[in-house]
């Protein structure tokens, strides 16, 4: 099975040489082994669930992987309800490389056991399109209406589990293409989510992908970058924070570009540098700086 879902990434790689195709394939292998969340020492381990939901943005199923921080079913009895940390996969990529590779579920377990976060939901919405690539933005284009889906997903986590159904409650990040999608779609959305975080990601579209087509005017519009001056007021009303951070990578002077015109409109965001490239080595070794920011801006958490 190993093999052959190496295989099926490399394809991926040769037949579109995207930008970070390489570091997914290589990453997933150097990563996949890593040892499971322990008991011992008293780490407890939470538990992961995969559910599958009709999306009506997708027209057909789709599904998310929860991750439930360990004591949540007693909790959630209890009447317990806990915020939600969105993560969207990059290009090339699926939700369960933030288990299998980006190794969130061990980094959420040994967290909470040493009281560096407080519990939370890890919610990974699949969304993929049904090629190798996945490379959707995680936007409303002519491809599918993939920013819609992760609005569903939000709808359909809140009907089901334990959640704080509140903006304050809600955090979003992604890693590339998913720093991307999570940047884009929290300002579209304000009214839904309170923090953002953005690993390795872009914050301008250009005319490639599922943007080919677009009008000047269209790649404007999908640029935060571009739009994020013109929120101003609503930047007032639904307050948010912001964290970035990129390494050796082409998009790190975008972060830079970005932070500012954020700090600008008063928005408290934390744009860092750290060393590495861009791939899942940096961003495993990076998820406990992400899952602590997550905590600390969570409402409840």
């Amino acid at each position: 099975m190993r093999v052959r879902l190496i295989a099926l990434l490399a394809a991926a790689f040769l037949g579109v040489g995207s930008y970070g195709a390489w570091a997914y394939v290589h990453n997933y292998v150097v990563y996949r082994g890593f040892p499971p969340p322990r008991d011992a020492a008293g780490v407890k381990r939470g538990k992961l669930v995969r559910v599958s939901f009709f999306s009506r943005p997708l027209h057909r199923r789709d599904s998310y992987l929860v991750y439930l921080p360990a004591g949540y079913a007693t909790a959630a009895a209890r009447g317990v309800r806990f915020p939600v940390l969105y993560l969207l996969h990059g290009t090339g990529s699926v939700a369960m490389l933030f288990i299998d590779v980006g190794r969130v579920g061990v980094d959420v377990d040994e967290l909470l056991a040493r009281h560096r976060i407080k519990p939370f939901l890890v919610v990974m919405p699949e969304a993929v399109d049904g090629t190798f690539v996945h490379d959707t933005e995680w936007a409303n284009t002519a491809h599918g209406a993939y920013e819609s889906a992760v609005l569903a997903a939000v709808r359909n986590v809140d009907s089901r589990w334990a959640t704080i159904p509140s903006r304050g409650a809600r955090a979003i990040a992604g890693l590339s293409m998913g720093g991307y999608g999570a940047v884009n779609i929290a300002l579209r959305n304000l009214p839904l989510f309170s923090t953002i975080e953005s690993w390795s990601g872009y914050f301008t579209q250009t005319r490639d992908g599922v943007y080919a087509g677009a009008s000047p005017a269209a790649l404007r519009a999908a640029s935060p970058q571009n739009y994020a001056g013109g929120l101003s007021g609503s930047l007032r009303r639904f307050p948010i924070h912001v964290l970035l951070y990129t390494g050796r990578d082409r998009f790190a002077p975008q972060q830079g570009r970005f932070a500012a015109e954020l700090r600008s409109l008063g928005v408290p965001a934390l744009a860092l540098n750290v060393p590495g490239a861009h791939s899942w080595a940096l961003w495993r070794h990076e998820m406990p700086l992400a899952l602590r920011y997550a905590s600390r801006r969570l409402a409840g958490g």
